[in-house]
Order: structure tokens, then sequence, then C-alpha cells
């Protein structure tokens, strides 16, 4: 349990387990709960506001003294002035009809890139980990944040960005298998490019770095775990496993939609925001998918499919919903989230023999 115990040391906690940000779905009661059962609770910020962040964090605290992560995006800010958004919105007019939602709206960004802002933000509210979705911030931001104290993990989907993050100074790494629900991490080579599976990629990524490896991806009970370890890695992060527990803030058809997917029920999707994502698939995959290459620049397509998928929530059907899953939903029962973190390392422990 060497390699388990370099990254809990590192990170503060007692378990290596990591929670998956889940913007939107990981609440401050989901992270706690996972905190103080010893894994690393984690909130998906990108998308916040600066008060709504501090209030965020203010609620968390309240419920646990552990530590805790923050996950921010590092995109490009995107460039509209040669982007043709007609196409998209074509596509998208008879689906806005059939709800009454009206003209499709132009492309918008609901969250910046990260900023000088969101690091000052961020150095104040001092977390004992940041991650950072699609690469690592520029200039002297690293610095500063390891300066204050706080631990940097990044993400990564093929060995050239795992050495690339390790280059860049990350403290630990997560090897984010094709498996994944939800956003893919990449950001070298081109978006298409991070299709590696767990099993190929947690190894590789093992081997070429000597930093703590966190394994993501199609891990949801105690055999995937205990895979994890034998593979190198020093931890894992599981996303959609947390999505079933009554702490997250998850819509009631998304749900159900995850209790009774198929192994083969996903797919990955620009169509919801612009950026390829593992989800379930729905009437806005399907029926769309011929203009998977005509989607806005990462993160403005959210500003013509929000509408959709708000009117589809509303009306509790899961058409147009972003159903963010990993390959390996059905294997997570719901149960409490403290309740799962002991459960699934007691098992993990039972099958290595530790």
């Amino acid at each position: 349990m060497q390699a388990q115990q370099r990254l809990t040391e590192l990170l503060g906690i007692d378990q290596p387990i990591i929670q998956a940000p889940m913007a939107g779905s990981a609440t401050p009661e989901l992270a706690a709960a996972v905190a103080n059962a010893g894994g690393l609770g984690s909130l998906g910020v990108a998308m916040m506001k600066p008060q709504e962040l501090r209030d965020a964090v203010g609620q968390l605290r309240k419920l646990t003294n552990k530590p805790f992560n923050l996950n921010f995006f590092v995109h490009e800010e995107p460039n509209l002035a040669s982007y043709d958004a007609r196409p998209m919105q074509q596509a998208l007019a008879p689906l806005y009809s059939e709800f009454g939602l009206g003209a499709v709206p132009e492309p918008a960004s609901p969250a910046p890139a990260f900023s000088d802002e969101q690091l000052a933000l961020l150095l104040e509210i001092a977390p004992r980990v940041v991650s950072f979705h699609f690469g690592l911030p520029r200039g002297d931001a690293m610095a500063k944040l390891h300066a204050a104290g706080i631990k940097v993990i990044g993400c990564a989907t093929t060995v050239a960005e795992a050495r690339a993050l390790e280059a860049g100074g990350a403290d630990a790494i997560i090897a984010q298998g094709h498996e994944a629900g939800g956003h893919r991490g990449t950001f070298l080579g081109g978006l298409d490019r991070g299709t590696v599976g767990t099993m190929a990629l947690v190894p590789q990524v093992v081997d070429a770095v000597k930093v703590p490896v966190i394994a993501a991806g199609g891990i949801a009970d105690a055999r995937g775990i205990a895979a994890a370890f034998m593979l190198g890695a020093s931890g894992v992060q599981l996303g959609t496993a947390f999505l079933v527990c009554p702490e997250a803030k998850v819509h009631p058809v998304h749900r159900k939609a995850l209790a009774e997917t198929a192994d083969d029920a996903t797919t990955v999707t620009k169509l919801f925001s612009g950026r390829p994502a593992r989800a379930i698939r729905n009437r806005m995959t399907e029926e769309l998918a011929a203009f998977e290459s005509r989607t806005a620049p990462f993160p403005t397509q959210r500003g013509m499919a929000a509408p959709l998928a708000a009117a589809s929530a509303r009306e509790n059907k899961p058409e147009f919903l972003s159903l963010w899953s990993g390959q390996a939903a059905r294997l997570s029962p719901p149960e409490p989230a403290g309740e799962k973190v002991a459960r699934l390392m007691q098992g993990a422990r039972e099958l290595l023999g530790r």
C-alpha cells in the first residue's frame, strides 16, 4: 500500500478515493460526506460566480474540517468570429419549437476561462487541493499555488498529457480512461485523441511519471478499485458512482437513467458543451449526431443547448438532458456517500488480501 500511502499523505486524506467534481451535481453535502469518510471530496466550480463559490465553500467548511478539492476549467477562451452558428441553430429549431422556446439563441459562454481573478479567489479560499481540467493554468499560477501550500492535480487522457502535466508542476495526475463519464480531459493533439481505456492507460502513465497517479474511468466497485491498485495507481477517482448518492444534486430523470443504463448505452458527444463528454444516449445525441462537427467552441455550445435541456427537465423528460454517465453505472447502488467510501475501500482491501 506504499503508493496509496504516498497519495493520502500528499492530499491529507485517509482513504485513496477521490470523488469527481461533477459540476452542478457535486454539492457541499456530497463533498463533505466523502471527506468525513476519509476520502477527498470535490466541487466543480468552473461555472460559479465568485460569491457563489465563496458560499459553496463556506457551506462545505461548516460540514467538514477535512481537506477538499476545487476543480476549474483551463480551456482557451473561445473565438466565435469564424464560427457559423446557423447550421446548429437550424438543427435545433424544430426541437425548440416542440417545447415552445422560440428562436434558438446565439452561442454563449456560461463560464470564463481560468483567469487572474479566479486565481486570486482560489488563493483567498486556499483549499488543500485544486484540480484542473483541460491542462494546467499558464503564467505564474502554478508557482503561486504551490507557494500557498495548495496541491495541484491535473487530468490526462494520454501518456503525453501526463508527462506534460508533470513537467508543468502537477503534484498528482488523474489518468482518465475512455470509460469515464462527463467531459474528457484531453488537451493535447486534438480533442478526439484521448480514447485510451483505463486498463491500458493507467499502467503506462504510472511507468511514465514519478508523481502519484489516480485511476479514473469505469471504476464503480471494489473490484475496479483493486484492479487499479494492481495496475500501479496510487488512488482512484469515482464520478458516476457518487451521482447515485442521495447527497448529489441529480434530476430524478437522470437518476432513473443511471439505474437502468446498460454497458453500451453511453456515447461521447460534443452536442451539450462543444467538447467531448460521455453521456447516456437520448434524443439529443441521436437526432443531432450528424451535427457533432458543427458544434460551437467550448463552452459556448451550452448557450444553444442549455435552454432545451432546462425545458426537458421541467417536463421530466430525458430527451435533451445531459445525462452524464460512465460505462459502469449499473455497478453502483444508491447509498449514502460516506457508506459507499467505507464499503468500497473495505472490499478492495479484502480482494487484495490486505
